[in-house]
């Protein structure tokens, strides 16, 4: 029986290695495939991403593809949500299903505002306190993966 993660994460242009291997982590635990859209700002050798991953990176699964228009061809139809500060839709207004595709933006940028704006009700944001500009990119993929989780009452993957 082929694959079928619960979840999709897609790291656009991710530059920090330790995050994208905490991403991976976190990944691992909910059942979701992680993405990462090229550029990279590291190598996927690099030894931040794999200590940060430690031991799990090997389990996960998980696909680099070289651009965001291959990243469209690859994934299932399943919905796409964008996570960015400059959404206004909070993130526990939203409803999730199996199957889904969540979209960070990278550490520096977040993604491209044209995106956000397109997306319109698919743009979400987590809300944080004014004197906190965003929350760190590994941070906000657990918040956004563990809320789909309690809205699915899901058990641990096996």
């Amino acid at each position: 029986m082929p694959y079928r993660p619960r979840l999709h994460v897609v790291l656009f242009e991710p530059e920090i290695p330790h995050n994208t291997g905490s991403v991976g982590r976190t990944c691992l635990a909910v059942g979701a495939k992680l993405w990462l859209v090229r550029p990279l700002g590291f190598q996927l050798d690099d030894y931040h991403l794999r200590r940060a991953g430690l031991d799990y990176w090997q389990h996960l699964e998980w696909e680099v593809v070289k651009n965001w228009d291959d990243l469209l061809e690859h994934l299932p139809g399943e919905r796409q949500w964008f996570f960015s500060t400059h959404a206004e839709r909070p993130y526990d207004q939203a409803e999730f299903c199996e199957g889904d595709t969540f979209v960070f933006g990278n550490e520096s940028n977040g993604l491209p505002r044209r995106w956000i704006e397109d997306a319109g009700p698919e743009a979400l944001r987590i809300p944080v306190h004014e004197k906190v500009r965003s929350l760190n990119l590994s941070n906000s993929v657990a918040v956004a993966c563990y809320e789909a989780r309690r809205q699915w009452n899901a058990p641990t993957p096996s």
